[in-house]
């Protein structure tokens, strides 16, 4: 399946191989192509299994470039807003993240409590009660459980199988699965890099 030897091999916290056991049972990421392309993709998302959540630190240059106000994106910031909200990471979340996803506006809390958890960064209010439901734990009224080694890593395989991944990691297409991943291609190279050597080290 995978060791404590492999995952140091892999740069990554030996501690964490039952948890990897775990969920690879779980949601049935059988064949080596499916658990090199699983731990290649989680591993570029949550800085090898570092961070377990998204950082909005954001600068106020860099709010304006992601998420610009316009017509179709109301909540988006102008500069002076951008200004206002720069490095608070509760304020940009309950912004950029409310009345999308399942979540309540601003003013509720849930853009930050339901910010990008786990392995796969975990998003919104529904994200975290259809995963929640799947693993027989409530991520709603518990979202932090979410930002745990054992939850990140159950919860990005629950992302995994409902996005029929595996299929597509035997095929072996990265470049499909990096954008069923990521939802475009950032980091691609990265990712390849890091499946081949996983392919090395768990073959």
């Amino acid at each position: 399946m995978v060791n404590a030897d492999q995952l140091v091999k892999l740069h990554i916290d030996p501690s964490l191989e039952s948890v990897f056991k775990e969920t690879f049972q779980k949601w049935n990421i059988t064949t080596l192509r499916q658990r090199a392309a699983f731990i290649a993709q989680c591993g570029h998302e949550c800085n090898n299994f570092k961070t377990l959540e998204e950082n909005l630190m954001y600068r106020a240059e860099t709010l304006l470039k992601l998420f610009p106000k316009t017509p179709k994106r109301a909540w988006g910031f102008t500069p002076e807003e951008a200004k206002a909200y720069e490095r608070q990471p509760k304020r940009i979340a309950n912004r950029i993240y409310g009345n999308r996803m399942g979540n309540r506006d601003e003013s509720s809390g849930d853009g930050y409590r339901f910010r990008g958890s786990g392995w796969l960064q975990l998003t919104g209010h529904d994200n975290f009660y259809h995963a929640g439901k799947a693993c027989g734990v409530d991520f709603v009224m518990q979202p932090d459980l979410v930002r745990t080694a054992q939850y990140a890593a159950i919860s990005a395989g629950w992302y995994w199988a409902t996005h029929n991944c595996n299929q597509i990691a035997e095929s072996g297409d990265w470049l499909a699965l990096t954008k069923r991943i990521n939802g475009g291609t950032i980091g691609y190279e990265d990712r390849v890099k890091h499946t081949n050597h996983a392919l090395e080290v768990l073959g």
